[in-house]
């Protein structure tokens, strides 16, 4: 039984786990108690129980040396009696064996996700795309997709499992959404997951193309399509790979933020951070400050405006008419659109395979 004054309350329930006042993630603060019951900490007294993604922690000498006053009333036996909990030490990162990537990477007739593309750009680009990103196709829903998170040591964190609309491209939300982890899938016990940018295995290979960074896996897929000037990479959410340990991979790099409408001022408030790491970093603005209501209530991004434009059109101007956006986008980076070939054969996609990995 522990001899602690002031301990983490203990968790009898939903209810004695806070919302954590600096990652502001719901259920996931514990606050210190006296077990005497005869001091109240104020709610930012507490352990956040991200110890990687936020580490905050508050502890009760760290308030009694902000108030004196406080201290006071503590008589000096008792606060010297008070210890603070032992510093756990961090979870070594769990990740999956490159062997499950690889038989993934077929099926991609099944693959929904891939038959979108398909229509958009023909089969061999849309391999071509999924080889280089290495997204693979999951069983667990029917035609979906795996996005693998392989770092920057070509080590995989794990994968995202989601499904969409083969037609439209957008991710399929109902009767509920359809998103969830390969290490959930699989069941790995005790799995510390610390996830790293959609995409990053390609740091190493090309060093000195900026790098563009979005929110969906979907999206730099495209993107890398239609403006491979730029090495698209993904954060995986608004929220996603903003901490000191996922930006390292980008310090020395020159990185242009493309965030979705809606998420421009968090992403903003994120610069400093990228900076202090070292990071030439640079905001593409313009979708919101434009947009029309319609396309902030869909929440569009840059794919959504680059899908407006037909492969078959990549001529310069016949770009631009298509999509003035593309004007102030090449404008402001003094990029040069490629045209995408035309005429070139598109191969036939062999058949699933029926041997294989079930994920």
């Amino acid at each position: 039984m522990s001899t602690h004054r002031f301990i983490l309350e203990p968790y009898k329930g939903v209810s004695t786990r806070h919302t954590c006042p600096n990652c502001h993630r719901k259920r996931c603060f514990s606050k210190y108690i006296d077990t005497e019951k005869r001091i109240q900490f104020p709610d930012y007294v507490g352990r956040c129980d991200h110890e990687q993604k936020c580490g905050y922690h508050f502890t009760p000498r760290d308030y009694f040396e902000r108030n004196p006053s406080e201290k006071k009333k503590l008589s000096e036996d008792n606060f010297r009696s008070y210890t603070p909990i032992k510093e756990v030490e961090p979870k070594a990162t769990s990740y999956i064996d490159l062997d499950i990537v690889n038989q993934s990477l077929q099926r991609y007739p099944d693959n929904k996700l891939f038959q979108f593309l398909s229509a958009q750009f023909g089969e061999a680009e849309t391999l071509k795309l999924m080889a280089k990103y290495k997204v693979g196709t999951s069983k667990h829903w029917d035609g979906a997709t795996v996005f693998w998170q392989i770092d920057y040591q070509n080590r995989v964190r794990t994968g995202k499992i989601m499904l969409y609309n083969p037609t439209t491209g957008k991710r399929i939300k109902e009767p509920y959404n359809h998103v969830t982890w390969v290490h959930s899938v699989l069941h790995k016990e005790d799995y510390n997951l610390k996830q790293c940018f959609f995409g990053e295995h390609l740091l190493p290979e090309d060093k000195s193309r900026p790098v563009a960074l979005v929110e969906s896996e979907k999206t730099a897929i495209i993107a890398s399509y239609y403006l491979p000037q730029f090495l698209w990479i993904a954060s995986g959410g608004k929220n996603g790979c903003f901490n000191v340990n996922s930006l390292s991979v980008l310090a020395g790099r020159s990185v242009v933020l493309f965030p979705d409408l809606g998420a421009t001022n968090y992403w903003q408030s994120k610069i400093s951070l990228m900076k202090n790491c070292g990071i030439e970093v640079q905001m593409f603005d313009y979708l919101e400050v434009n947009a029309t209501e319609d396309e902030r209530k869909e929440g569009y991004d840059i794919a959504d405006y680059l899908l407006k434009v037909k492969p078959d059109e990549a001529i310069l101007q016949q770009m631009i008419r298509k999509n003035p956006v593309l004007k102030t986008l090449i404008d402001t980076f003094d990029l040069k659109l490629i045209s995408v070939q035309q005429g070139t054969p598109q191969p036939k996609v062999s058949p699933p395979k029926k041997r294989g990995f079930r994920l």
